[in-house]
């Protein structure tokens, strides 16, 4: 199995996304629900989605926010849990 760090994670080609004055909407078009994400959140978002990684993702969160590793790491898993939880997030290489 994968450790979770390493993995690359996508929004599913049914998830729409928005930004609106740095904050993010995302929408699952199958189930017609939004779920927003605030500044950092939504940062998260961006770097996750483009870097080769999580640990690449953590990398550079790490570099632009003023926060210990143990708790960038807890936050990042726990947004991507519940993301991956509600349909919005998959890993890659999975089915």
């Amino acid at each position: 199995m994968t450790h979770w760090k390493a993995q690359t994670y996508i929004a599913p080609g049914h998830v729409m996304v928005r930004e609106l004055d740095g904050e993010a909407v995302l929408l699952d078009l199958n189930e017609e629900i939004y779920f927003g994400l605030d500044e950092v959140g939504t940062r998260l978002w961006t770097i996750l989605s483009t870097s080769a990684s999580v640990e690449t993702a953590l990398d550079t969160l790490e570099a632009e926010y003023d926060v210990s590793r143990e708790v960038l790491e807890n936050d990042v898993a726990s947004l991507i849990r519940e993301l991956v939880a509600r349909g919005l997030l998959e890993p890659v290489g999975t089915s």
